[in-house]
């Protein structure tokens, strides 16, 4: 029974309305509006089958029925600035998780489990593409992913702005981070805001100031900036010389999905390979945390 369990993302990935890129999301949400939304009774009756049965016919239906849940869900994380087609590929690895996965005799309907596996998928996949970028601090990133929301609403910041000084402060002592850490994540999680936005000088009562007027100049001196060109040089070159260390297909795979401007998505990868992409998924992963072992091992040489 778990063997043929464990053919749900591999056979039914497959069938799946796919979002070719980023510029085919519109045809793709039109397409799986198709699918029907299914009754209690209904989903009951296929899941009982897929778990006692193994029928897979059972398990493709409950996972059609749910990727526009799926799909809506990755379309929250629009401003983290990956790929959505790839997003939405993720999502649907955690809807079919959570289809795999699900005890029949839980007091909850799919769709409030599947929640969960398809945002776990999702916050991965954004995690994993981050790790490459400052591999030294994985752990400070996924402890900020998931808690730094919780902490502003803690200390009553409910806006996306940037956080004052002593805010940043808590946060970081909190969690066990760098300050700069928080600043990061704070900026990449609350996305774009304008500078233009009108701030009330409380100094003056009728002097109205623009976001960019208070901004101070931070800039490095030259020698500081010229520090850190040389630093981020010899990271880079450490990054590419560690690349060596993985066969061809693990290197094609990070070099064109997270390694550049213009990624490839999951299923040209896939295509390029005759895989599927979640075979990729996992191939990148893996490849991930070989690169990550490879480059600490360097550095600490």
């Amino acid at each position: 029974m778990s063997e043929r369990k464990d053919l749900i993302v591999v056979n039914h990935e497959r069938n799946l309305p796919a979002v070719v890129d980023d510029h085919g999301l519109s045809t793709y949400l039109e397409q799986i509006k198709k699918f029907p939304v299914l009754s209690q009774e209904e989903e009951t009756r296929l899941i009982n089958d897929f778990v006692q049965n193994g029928n897979l016919e059972a398990a493709q239906k409950l996972i059609t029925s749910h990727l526009r849940l799926a799909a809506k869900i990755a379309l929250t994380y629009r401003r983290y600035g990956l790929p959505m087609s790839d997003m939405i590929s993720e999502a649907n690895i955690g809807l079919m998780q959570a289809v795999k996965k699900f005890d029949p005799n839980k007091k909850v309907r799919l769709a409030t489990y599947a929640l969960w596996w398809i945002k776990a998928a999702i916050h991965d996949y954004i995690l994993r593409s981050w790790s490459l970028v400052k591999i030294g601090t994985i752990a400070a990133q996924k402890k900020l992913f998931y808690n730094l929301g919780r902490l502003k609403a803690k200390l009553g910041v409910y806006e996306n702005k940037e956080l004052e000084p002593t805010v940043v402060k808590q946060i970081a002592h909190e969690l066990v981070v760098d300050e700069k850490d928080v600043v990061e994540m704070n900026r990449r999680m609350a996305g774009d805001k304008s500078l233009n936005t009108p701030v009330y000088n409380s100094s003056s009562d009728d002097e109205i100031k623009e976001q960019i007027d208070l901004l101070s100049d931070s800039r490095e001196n030259i020698e500081s900036k010229l520090a850190g060109k040389e630093e981020a040089l010899m990271k880079r070159q450490i990054l590419f010389e560690c690349l060596k260390s993985l066969n061809e297909r693990e290197q094609f795979i990070l070099k064109n999905h997270l390694l550049t401007e213009n990624p490839m998505t999951l299923d040209e990868i896939g295509a390029k390979f005759d895989i599927s992409r979640e075979r990729v998924r996992q191939i990148e992963k893996r490849a991930v945390e070989k690169l990550t072992e490879a480059v600490r091992a360097k550095i600490a040489a």
